[in-house]
């Protein structure tokens, strides 16, 4: 069983954006500009400093044309826990929402699936992703009101939902300890 770290390692950030702006043939101004962030952001994350939050890797994610976890999921190899609490959280900036990637796709699949610890307050705003991308939510605590723009519904614990994630869309908690499974289905 492997350790996992409590916050994102940057030098698997780090190593997985100049991997990927490469494959796209991009350059550090063109990927910036792309993603909608500074270039001198983009060039401190693949030096393995600054501080990413969610938006940012996001971006940059839908920008090279690849899933999220791509970018954060650091190799696995043999049996991996991941204990409640633990794991590589990813903050946002817009709301107390802290994504943790519990498993990425593996080669020939494309999907993704994250525990989210949110709090009341704001919203946790989300840009479209990848195309073709399908989010699947089910409520573990609390009561969340999530989906596309316009399209958004209430949910309590065990609830499930699926829509369309490559549409703007959002979460917001709106109870103390909200916490939800969400699946990110790539096709």
């Amino acid at each position: 069983m492997r350790e996992v770290p409590d916050r994102l390692p940057m030098d698997w950030i780090a190593a997985s954006l100049k991997r990927e702006r490469t494959r796209a043939g991009l350059s550090l101004s063109e990927l910036a500009k792309r993603a909608g962030i500074a270039k001198s952001t983009l060039s401190q994350l693949e030096a393995a400093s600054g501080n990413p939050n969610v938006e940012t890797l996001w971006a940059l994610a839908v920008a090279l044309g690849v899933p999220f976890s791509v970018l954060v999921e650091p190799p696995v190899q043999g049996v991996q826990v991941i204990r409640a609490g633990e794991g590589p959280g990813v903050g946002s900036e817009q709301a107390s929402f802290v994504g943790t990637l519990l498993s990425a796709s593996p080669p020939g699949a494309r999907r993704d699936i994250y525990r989210i610890g949110a709090e009341p307050g704001s919203a946790r705003a989300a840009e479209p992703h990848i195309p073709g991308t399908v989010e699947h939510l089910i409520v573990g605590t609390g009561r969340v009101k999530a989906g596309p723009a316009g399209e958004e519904a209430e949910l309590g614990p065990g609830d499930y939902m699926t829509y369309r994630g490559d549409v703007p869309h959002s979460y917001e908690a709106l109870m103390p300890g909200t916490t939800f499974v969400l699946v990110m289905q790539h096709v």
